[in-house]
């Protein structure tokens, strides 16, 4: 495919050096019998790619002409080849292509003032960047743009996306939206283009993140790695400040004592196979003492009688467990738990009263 796309720098074909029987064809002529004979044999070409007058050119070319004799066609066709071959590397035509293919590779500021400065449009077909984009990005969009762009739009997703995106709004507005796109035959193909080079513009407008995660789940992630004492002053300080904040932080949070609540009884054991023995002792045995006992019951009633007899006995051995070193050793079961959950390996539950 790489020397099908190379044939953009052969529209119209260079004349090609010797004679032969294509020696009296036009440039012209040369790419007609070319493009003629690939789309014979079945093969994707992007002709769409090429300028407005060249793929004109061609058309008329193709028009114009008949039958082509086997000899003909087999010089046109060596020449052709032998003038791939002498490629060793290709680049893209213009400012557009040559943005297109540094597009993550140059930082977007720079990109944009190059776009702006040689008046190029930063997107070749805007749709298919919005479907890339997926449900989640663009639900805002649909919901406050106009019944009329929101109908185009649908219109250009694909089938799947727009019955998603669709499911996900109001009611009334979703009628709304799905009648207007009965009005849309009469929508021309500009007027299409230009509404999908608004909305990409616009999505891509929004300033890029220098966080991954968003606000609750950095700071859930730091609470979860810090002791019960500063996660508990922590919280009680968001709560003061901005309570909705604080209770999302929550959600994002995972304790020792979230263990009964949001682990299912069979995932115990898998678990307790991944946790040092010798930590989950003293975790187990300091858990009463930190205010967890339900959780150091869950876990010794989910594992077989002969284990739990035996991590029974272990506590019972480790003594009086210092406050300091029973908080490392249930923040290192939770990081197990967790490592576990980013693996795929666990999946934690969400509390009835978290749902509320």
């Amino acid at each position: 495919m790489n020397d099908i796309v190379a044939m953009n720098n052969f529209a119209p074909l260079p004349g090609f050096p010797g004679g032969g029987a294509s020696a009296s064809l036009s440039r012209r002529a040369k790419a007609a019998i070319v493009v003629r004979l690939l789309l014979n044999e079945g093969a994707e070409i992007p002709l769409e790619e090429l300028p407005d007058e060249a793929q004109v050119a061609l058309t008329q070319q193709m028009g114009a002409m008949r039958t082509v004799d086997r000899d003909t066609l087999t010089a046109v066709v060596d020449e052709f080849a032998a003038e791939l071959d002498k490629i060793g590397l290709s680049f893209p035509a213009g400012m557009a292509g040559a943005l297109d293919a540094l597009d993550g590779k140059i930082s977007a500021h720079t990109a944009a003032r190059l776009r702006k400065e040689a008046g190029v449009r930063q997107f070749g077909d805007p749709w298919g960047r919005l479907r890339e984009l997926g449900p989640d990005r663009l639900l805002p969009v649909l919901q406050n743009e106009s019944i009329e762009v929101a109908a185009v739009m649908l219109s250009k997703l694909p089938v799947s996306m727009a019955a998603e995106l669709l499911g996900r709004i109001p009611g009334p507005q979703a009628r709304k939206i799905t009648y207007a796109v009965s009005l849309t035959n009469a929508v021309t193909p500009d007027a299409v283009d230009r509404i999908g080079l608004s909305l990409a513009m616009q999505l891509d407008a929004q300033p890029a993140r220098a966080f991954d995660e968003d606000p609750v789940e950095r700071v859930g992630a730091i609470l979860n790695s810090s002791t019960t004492l500063t996660r508990d002053d922590v919280l009680t300080g968001l709560d003061e400040t901005d309570q909705g904040f604080a209770n999302a932080v929550r959600k994002a949070i995972f304790t020792f004592g979230n263990i009964p609540s949001r682990i299912a009884t069979r995932d115990i054991p898998r678990v307790l196979r991944e946790v040092d023995q010798a930590k989950l002792v003293i975790a187990l045995a300091g858990a009463e003492a930190a205010g967890f006992a339900a959780s150091r019951d869950f876990v010794l009633e989910n594992m077989s009688g002969r284990m739990a007899d035996q991590l029974r006995e272990d506590m019972e051995s480790a003594g009086k467990v210092k406050p300091a070193d029973a908080e490392a050793a249930m923040s290192d079961v939770v990081d197990v738990i967790r490592q576990m959950e980013a693996a795929g390996d666990l999946l934690l539950t969400v509390e009835e009263d978290e749902e509320d």
